[in-house]
C-alpha cells in the first residue's frame, strides 16, 4: 500500500545551502557562489535580508508572462551579475562530483531537493548488488538502472558509484555532454554508464521490443519537451503511456525499484501516485513533496513531488 504525504526534506551539505527565502525569491549557496533566483512558492517574508546584497548573481525572468510556446516566464531570462561567477564551478555530494553553471532557464544543473532520493537510489542499488541467497541472483550481480530525462546525470553517477550499470537517456546533446563531464569528474569508468541521445519514450518502446529488463528505473519528466527528432512530449498525454510501457521493463525480482519525480509538472503527489498505481498496480511505496530546508530556520521550500516503490 502506497504511503502518501511522506515528504522528503533536503538538508544543507558542504556544497549547498538554502540561506533564506521570501518575497517570491530564494537565496542559495552553491559552493562559494551565492545566487538569488525566483521562487513562486516563497510567498512569505525574508528572514535574513542582510544576506541578499552578497549574492553574486540574481536571475531576472522576462516580463510579460509565458512566452509564445506557452512555457512559464521563468524558463527564459537573464542573470544580473554583481560579482564574478565562473563559467562553471565544481561541487560535490558525497563521492559524486559535478559542475554548476548559470543557464538561461534559471537553473544551475543541480536540483538539491533530490538529495534524499540520491540516498535512496544508492542504498537500493547496493542492496540489489549484494543479494542474499534467497533472492535468486548471483552474489556478484551488477544491477541495471535506467535513468530517463537524465539531464546532468547526478542520479546516474550515484547509481554507478553504488555498483550499477546505468543507461542514461536524454534528448539534449548539451545535457548529455554535461552529464558525461560530471561522470568524468566523479571518476566513473567509461563502461559504467551508457549514454543515449534519444527521445525517452521512443527509446523505452525499443527496449520493450528487445525484451530488456532493468532492476531500477528513474525518471524526471518535464511538463513539455521535444525529443531528439522533434518528438513532442506533453506530460498529461504521454506520462500514462510511458508508465504503462515502463511496467514491461521493470524487473519482477525482489528489490527492483522505481522512482518518478515531478519538478514543474503542476500536479499533486496524489496525482502521480494514482498514475503509477494505474500502471503498476498496488505498490509498497511512498509519495509526497520534496522540500529544501533553510539552514538557519525550520522553514522549507516545496520544490517538487516524487513517487517511489520497490518490489
Amino acid at each position: 500500500m502506497m504511503k502518501n504525504d511522506e515528504h522528503l526534506v533536503a538538508l544543507p551539505w558542504s556544497s549547498y545551502e538554502l540561506l533564506d527565502s521570501g518575497d517570491n525569491m530564494k537565496l542559495e549557496r552553491f559552493g562559494d557562489i551565492l545566487l538569488a533566483r525566483p521562487e513562486t512558492q516563497a510567498i512569505w517574508k525574508k528572514q535574513r535580508p542582510e544576506l541578499w546584497d552578497d549574492a553574486h548573481a540574481t536571475f531576472a525572468p522576462p516580463a510579460g508572462g509565458p512566452d509564445k510556446k506557452g512555457l512559464p516566464a521563468d524558463r527564459q531570462g537573464r542573470w544580473n551579475i554583481k560579482k564574478s561567477v565562473p563559467e562553471s564551478w565544481e561541487l560535490s555530494w558525497n563521492d559524486a562530483h559535478f559542475n554548476a553553471r548559470l543557464t538561461s532557464f534559471k537553473h544551475t544543473g543541480i536540483f538539491p531537493e533530490q538529495a534524499p532520493n540520491w540516498v535512496w537510489i544508492k542504498d537500493h542499488v547496493k542492496d540489489i548488488g549484494s543479494p542474499t541467497s534467497d533472492v535468486g541472483l548471483p552474489m556478484s550481480y551488477i544491477p541495471n538502472v535506467l535513468n530517463l530525462f537524465g539531464y546532468t546525470g547526478i542520479a546516474s553517477i550515484v547509481a554507478a558509484q553504488a555498483g550499477a550499470h546505468v543507461t542514461h537517456v536524454d534528448a539534449s546533446k548539451q545535457s548529455l555532454d554535461w552529464a558525461h563531464e560530471n561522470a568524468r569528474l566523479s571518476k566513473i569508468s567509461e563502461d559504467a554508464i551508457r549514454w543515449i541521445p534519444d527521445d525517452a519514450f521512443a527509446f523505452v518502446k525499443r527496449e520493450v521490443r528487445r525484451d530488456a529488463k532493468y532492476d531500477g528505473i528513474i525518471l524526471d519528466p518535464p511538463a513539455f519537451g521535444r525529443g531528439a527528432k522533434g518528438e513532442v512530449w506533453k506530460i498529461e498525454e504521454d506520462l500514462p503511456k510511458l508508465l504503462n510501457t515502463l511496467k514491461k521493463l521493470l524487473s519482477e525480482a525482489p528489490g527492483s525499484f522505481f522512482l518518478v519525480n515531478g519538478y514543474a509538472a503542476g500536479y499533486a503527489p496524489r496525482s502521480f501516485t494514482q498514475a503509477v498505481e494505474s500502471a503498476f498496480g498496488p505498490t509498497d511505496g511512498e509519495s509526497g513533496e520534496l522540500h529544501i530546508k533553510e539552514s538557519s530556520s525550520e522553514r522549507v521550500i516545496p520544490a517538487g513531488i516524487y513517487v517511489r516503490f520497490m518490489r
